[in-house]
């Protein structure tokens, strides 16, 4: 119960996120991009360390001296600076072996000691750029052999390119030998809308995802994105591998399940959406197992349903109301989905004995009747009901 209460939470905050926010919705990676980190930079510097020198007055302050392999970024303000192969950083940065590289994001200041605070911004002072301080802010140690270098250099090509030409970008990279690289990568694919990954996939030489999915040594975490990806270029025989893959006892999924069911009802609609049928059906599947199932009804409601009716889709959703431990998810996405037309099923399913001793379960039929129009069958009575019983929770509601 502690797993499914923690989930909530994270359901909660799901809920309160923006509509209009399309991510990739079986890539499961959050966080800064290098692209961003990139855009975020003044300037960007490939180098080695030396000189580390700390403050003895303060131990978390001092000064460290980069030198200069490449610029990866430039600006203005390197000029003032003549050139030096050799830059002192206003950071104490602790030494590491002397092989180990650094990319330092640094950006830049005026500080108020020299301009009025209300000049900062003016254009005499940004101009000014022998005036401004550095302020290295992030520094990312790699390898002397790494490849991210000429990664971030390849990424400042095509950064102002359109989306689709970006993305094509960074999936020539997500099965990059170098992790850093490839997760960034797979980072860019979970920060992008379904539509693009889509018209990426028309790029997409036939077999390459296909053949990372098979590769055991994939990352489970990376199956998802493949998984869909595999369903805009796979094959009829595609179709076999991927429920093959599922149905592989050796594996297991603490992700990626949702998106390679996906790609099977995409190559195979009638064999992979029985599939599916079967899996939300089977209670003896663990929570996580059945919510990928669940979570598939979601995208292809939100972005498919020329795979498959919205009929068909709300009678998969009352599948799990049947399932007392999972049966507050489908009650909040028809919700989501404004099916009012559903409340005497959702009123069925709250009053069941085991059902009524869920509080996810009551939690979310509540919301369900509060949201629902004033005329909805039983949502006056339900609430009416739930505020006399707990007027403390229907408020927090």
């Amino acid at each position: 119960m502690r797993t499914r209460l923690v989930f909530a939470a994270l359901l909660a905050a799901a809920v309160a996120a923006p509509t209009d926010a399309h991510w990739c919705p079986f890539c499961a990676a959050q966080g800064q991009t290098l692209l961003g980190e990139l855009n975020q930079a003044d300037f960007i510097l490939y180098g080695t360390l030396k000189n580390a020198k700390q403050d003895p007055d303060d131990p978390t302050q001092g000064t460290t001296d980069i030198e200069i392999d490449s610029v990866i970024k430039d600006h203005p303000f390197l000029t003032t600076l003549g050139g030096k192969k050799t830059i002192t950083l206003p950071r104490y940065v602790p030494p590491l072996d002397a092989k180990t590289k650094h990319l330092v994001f640094c950006s830049l200041y005026a500080p108020t000691t020299l301009f009025p605070i209300s000049a900062v911004g003016s254009g005499m002072v940004m101009a000014n750029w022998a005036m401004h301080k550095m302020d290295p802010y992030h520094g990312l140690p790699v390898a002397e052999d790494s490849k991210i270098p000429d990664y971030l250099k390849g990424v400042q090509a095509i950064k102002d390119k359109d989306t689709v030409t970006r993305l094509k970008f960074f999936f020539d990279y997500l099965e990059s030998p170098e992790i850093d690289i490839s997760n960034d990568a797979f980072l860019e694919f979970g920060q992008a809308d379904y539509k693009d990954v889509r018209a990426v996939c028309e790029k997409i030489p036939p077999g390459t995802v296909i053949k990372w999915i098979k590769d055991p040594g994939t990352l489970s975490l990376r199956l998802g994105l493949y998984g869909l990806m595999a369903g805009h270029t796979g094959s009829a025989a595609d179709a076999k591998a991927l429920r093959a893959i599922i149905d592989d006892p050796n594996r297991q999924y603490s992700s990626g399940l949702d998106g390679l069911i996906c790609g099977y009802i995409m190559l195979d609609k009638k064999a992979g959406w029985e599939y599916l049928n079967g899996l939300l059906k089977d209670s003896s599947k663990d929570f996580t197992t059945r919510y990928a199932g669940i979570r598939v009804v979601r995208f292809i409601w939100d972005y498919r349903t020329d795979l498959v009716s919205k009929e068909q889709l709300l009678e998969a959703v009352k599948i799990p109301l049947s399932q007392p431990d999972v049966a507050d998810l489908p009650i909040e996405d028809l919700r989501k989905w404004k099916q009012w037309q559903m409340a005497p099923v959702v009123l069925e399913t709250v009053k069941k004995e085991k059902h009524a001793k869920e509080p996810l379960v009551v939690r979310s039929a509540t919301r369900f009747f509060l949201a629902a129009p004033a005329d909805t069958p039983g949502a006056a009575d339900f609430v009416a009901q739930r505020r006399k019983a707990d007027p403390e929770g229907v408020k927090d509601i």
